[in-house]
Parts: structure tokens; C-alpha cells; sequence
């Protein structure tokens, strides 16, 4: 793929202006019900109820969370849905005891994990110039970007789940090193954080925790 240049690339951006402009003509913000849904009376969940989650709505979970930003639109992120018996007895190995039955009760585990060779993508990806120089033989800032990013990611996959009706659980109580080696021997593929999702039965809930208030963690500079 290469980027569009002289006319075509005055169209391209034409458009895409325009579409950013009919969008704010359509909707200038999100109603207070939908921010309740997706972050603000959002709860992480650790019971689920007994109904699937189907391939469709993951694929429409992946459709929303790819449009998110990204550095240089790298999209580092890799997401590997565990839903088989024999896909969540591999995942248990590396749970700790207290997250084995959380995991094991989802319809969906979701894996986020990111590419550490995510540069070689950017010719498809950032195709105005070549920016893979900034990353090839330099490991720590291809380490840095594709955590950074991928981590980024995770957090759109979340809320784009809870968007779609669904709930989510995101854990951190497990083994990364042996995630790694179960799902992504061989590859340049890490762990970072996993995620159930499902629907979730509420009566497992308890009070939600504090949050700080702004004045508290916000400054002015």
C-alpha cells in the first residue's frame, strides 16, 4: 500500500474532514446514560452468568477497538480469545489460585498481548514515509512503543466491550512468562494483561471503592 499523493491526496484529506465535521453535526457528545455504561457506573466483574458471548460481537469488539489511537498508528495490540476447554486449562497454568475459578466461569478470556515486531507493519499501516529505521535493532523502544500502545488498546477493547452491553474483568494476577510460552512460543508476540468478558452476574458485587477527586490528583501547569 502506498500513501496517496497530489489530488488523491487532497481528496483523501478532503474527506476526511468532512467526516469528521458530519459526525460533530451528528452527535456533539455522548448522552450521560452512555458514559454510565462505559466508565463512570461501569463495575469490573469476577461472576458471569451462563450465556455466550459469540465470535460476531468479539468481532465487533476487535471492529471498534482498532479505530482507537495509536503512535504512528502502529496498533502493537494482539488479542487471542479463549473460549475452548482445552484453550482455558492452558491459561489456568498460569492464574493464581484465587483468579482460576473467575477464568474458568467467563464464556471469554480474552489474552491482550502485543507484537514487539510490530514495526514491520509500517508500510501497510503509516505508509506517508518509512519510519521502520526508528525501531529496527533498537529492542527497548520497540518494548516501550508496543507496551505503551498495546496497553492503550486494551483500555479501547474494554470500553468498547461495555459499549456493546457486555462486561468485563480485567485481570493481572497471573504469570506472564508462562502465558508467553504457552500461547506464543516461537513468535514475537508478549502477554500484558487478560480480560474476561461475558455478562456478568451482579449479585457478586460489593460497595465500589473510592476515587480520588480532582483536586486531589489534577494540576494546572
Amino acid at each position: 500500500m502506498s500513501a496517496p499523493s497530489g489530488i488523491a491526496l487532497e481528496e483523501a484529506r478532503a474527506s476526511a474532514q468532512s467526516q469528521v465535521r458530519n459526525l460533530r453535526n451528528r452527535i456533539e457528545r455522548l448522552s450521560d446514560d452512555a458514559i454510565d455504561l462505559i466508565l463512570r457506573d461501569a463495575r469490573s466483574h469476577y461472576a458471569w452468568k451462563d450465556i455466550p458471548v459469540s465470535d460476531e460481537i468479539l468481532q465487533e469488539i476487535f471492529d471498534i477497538t482498532i479505530n482507537g489511537a495509536t503512535s504512528m498508528n502502529t496498533l502493537p495490540a494482539r488479542f487471542v480469545f479463549v473460549k475452548s476447554q482445552e484453550g482455558k486449562e492452558k491459561l489456568a497454568k498460569s492464574l493464581k489460585a484465587k483468579n482460576i475459578d473467575k477464568m474458568m466461569a467467563a464464556p471469554v478470556t480474552a489474552i491482550i498481548a502485543y507484537d514487539t515486531a510490530f514495526w514491520e507493519h509500517l508500510p501497510v499501516l503509516f505508509p506517508h514515509e518509512d519510519r521502520r529505521p526508528l525501531f529496527e535493532g533498537k529492542p527497548e523502544h520497540c518494548e516501550t512503543t508496543a507496551f505503551r500502545n498495546g496497553t492503550l488498546q486494551g483500555a479501547y477493547f474494554m470500553i468498547a466491550a461495555r459499549a456493546l452491553g457486555l462486561d468485563v474483568g480485567a485481570m493481572s494476577g497471573f504469570s506472564n512468562a508462562i502465558v508467553d510460552e504457552e500461547f506464543f512460543a516461537g513468535t514475537t508476540l508478549k502477554s500484558n494483561f487478560l480480560c474476561n468478558i461475558g455478562y456478568a452476574d451482579e449479585t457478586a458485587l460489593f460497595q465500589k471503592l473510592p476515587r480520588f477527586p480532582f483536586e486531589q490528583v489534577c494540576s494546572f501547569a
